[in-house]
């Protein structure tokens, strides 16, 4: 619902000549930029927290996010924005990464925690959530990529870069999505912790995968999955 055609009232009509004015007004609803979206998925984090707010980074993960800020940094773009999950591991990952990016906002949303997004296929035996949780899970992720994940707004002039640092589970939704691969498929994806994975949306909603959990930038010793 995002093409041009879907964007029109084509009922509407010229009052002199009583002909569409198709052509003016798809040009007007027609994106001109292109979007760049980094996910980042966040750092090393402490696997025997009870609670979230106990899930706290790993002396590792602080050093994973730094090696992440600092490759952004290096990139030299002009990042628009850094939204994030509300998870604790996912906001205390920003928080490193944004001091390599000075004066870049940050967001904080529920949409992007981690979850189950959808049942996998084939299925896996080490990881079975109950089905309830692809239900709740499921519809938020979706809302997640139905909201972030589309064509410039058609008033946007310039190229945009924006960050989202989140979770594995999301990410490679997201990404199945994104390329119109089947979704259940996106438990066959894998993730490093403080990865990059480059998604970049052309203004006629082509979208092409640039970098999928990029760690290259971070010594051998520093990779991890957990």
């Amino acid at each position: 619902r995002r093409e041009p055609l879907a964007l029109i009232n084509l009922k509407k009509k010229n009052e002199e000549t009583g002909e569409e004015e198709l052509a003016s007004r798809l040009d007007h609803c027609k994106a001109k930029a292109t979007r760049h979206i980094f996910l980042i998925r966040h750092s090393q984090y402490r696997l025997d927290g009870r609670a979230d707010k106990d899930r706290t980074l790993t002396p590792l993960g602080r050093e994973q996010a730094e090696l992440t800020g600092h490759r952004l940094a290096s990139l030299g773009l002009k990042f628009d924005q850094i939204i994030h999950s509300s998870m604790t591991r996912a906001t205390e990952t920003t928080e490193i990464i944004s001091k390599h990016l000075p004066g870049v906002k940050k967001i904080s949303t529920d949409l992007l925690r981690e979850g189950a997004p959808i049942e996998p296929d084939p299925p896996v035996s080490h990881w079975k959530p109950e089905a309830v949780q692809y239900y709740e899970d499921g519809a938020r992720i979706e809302a997640a990529f139905r909201n972030f994940i589309h064509r410039a707004d058609a008033k946007q002039e310039e190229d945009s870069y924006e960050i989202f640092v989140c979770h594995a589970n999301v990410i490679r939704y997201i990404v199945c999505r994104a390329l119109q691969f089947p979704p259940e498929g996106w438990l066959r994806l894998s993730l490093n912790n403080g990865s990059i994975t480059h998604l970049v949306i052309r203004p006629n909603g082509r979208v092409a995968l640039r970098t999928l959990g990029d760690t290259g930038f971070m010594p051998p010793d520093k990779i991890t999955r957990t």
